[in-house]
């Protein structure tokens, strides 16, 4: 899993509640198990129009938005099924971090186990976002995780509080294998000492 430090980068407005995961990545998407190549998918139903064409209507087809590292989006963020493939989607087209008021707890479990940054802000804060976010191409974000802020475009700086858990697995890019991985020394040594003994260990 990437490392997440300091993210700087357009922010897409999405000023949209209840945005579920079959709105982030829709059911005919879910036929794989890779985590490559959703990113097609992401918001189909609303970035295409019914003969496959871009709707550009949509906020990701639009210029100033079209490699977008960052949503700001409306309260309740990823809920209803708990689809792994909706972090998938929003990382393989470039989405690195989501900004809203909430999120659904199983939502936002898996963006942290797959790099995503999913932050929580105020209602006053959310507007404040919304409006840098529907600047175009000048809705530059910068979210530095280290400092827990989000700075705006005219420099102004927003706090937000963050588990330091799952801080510390962003900062350094671990995911549930990655801590796994890190207590690998003492597995192997207990592997060892009780080879003998319980050899099914």
């Amino acid at each position: 899993m990437d490392k997440f430090t300091k993210l700087t980068g357009v922010a897409a407005p999405l000023p949209v509640v209840n945005i579920d995961t079959d709105m982030i990545i829709p059911k005919d998407y879910l036929k794989t198990i890779k985590r490559t190549g959703l990113g097609t998918g992401l918001f189909a139903e609303a970035r295409y129009l019914d003969d496959g064409s871009a709707n550009p209507d949509f906020v990701l087809n639009k210029p100033a938005y079209q490699d977008a590292k960052i949503l700001v989006a409306g309260d309740n963020f990823g809920c209803g099924s708990s689809r792994e493939h909706a972090p998938w989607a929003l990382l393989d087209f470039g989405i690195r971090c989501v900004i809203s008021t909430s999120f659904a707890d199983i939502f936002y479990n898996n963006c942290f186990k797959n790099g995503i940054l999913p932050i929580v802000v105020s209602q006053e804060n959310l507007d404040k976002l919304m409006d840098d976010a529907q600047r175009g191409a000048n809705a530059v974000l910068t979210v530095d995780l280290e400092a827990q802020e989000i700075s705006g475009p005219d420099g102004g700086k927003i706090a937000f509080e963050i588990d330091a858990f799952k801080r510390h697995c962003l900062l350094n890019g671990l995911d549930d294998i990655g801590l796994t991985l890190e207590k690998a020394s003492s597995i192997n040594t207990f592997e060892a000492q009780n080879s003998a003994e319980r050899p099914w260990v």
